[in-house]
């Protein structure tokens, strides 16, 4: 079983209606997934958000996709996990 992220790319970003300093926005995450042989592969839009203010393009760039890094580490750790405790079923002997 792997899970693997293929490419990222920031779609959109604009400062959030409500909440000073914070820029909200959408990642598009490309992702590969093998399992018993069969390849899978996907897109995932994920939204982000940062607090970094009014900076310049690429620290807001950057701040996004690490939100998204973050999101990735997280579904990854939850999909090892239940991979690990489930158990196919074994024949009698």
């Amino acid at each position: 079983m792997s899970f693997e992220v293929v490419g990222c790319q920031l779609l959109h970003f604009g400062p959030h209606k409500a909440i000073p300093q914070r820029i909200t926005g959408a990642v598009r995450v490309r992702i590969r997934e093998t399992f018993m042989g069969n390849i899978t592969q996907y897109s995932l839009d994920l939204p982000v958000k940062a607090d970094c203010g009014h900076v310049p393009h690429d620290q807001v760039r950057t701040a996004l996709l690490t939100h998204a890094a973050h999101q990735l580490n997280k579904l990854k750790a939850r999909h090892t996990q239940k991979l690990a405790t489930d158990h196919l079923p074994v024949a009698a002997e």
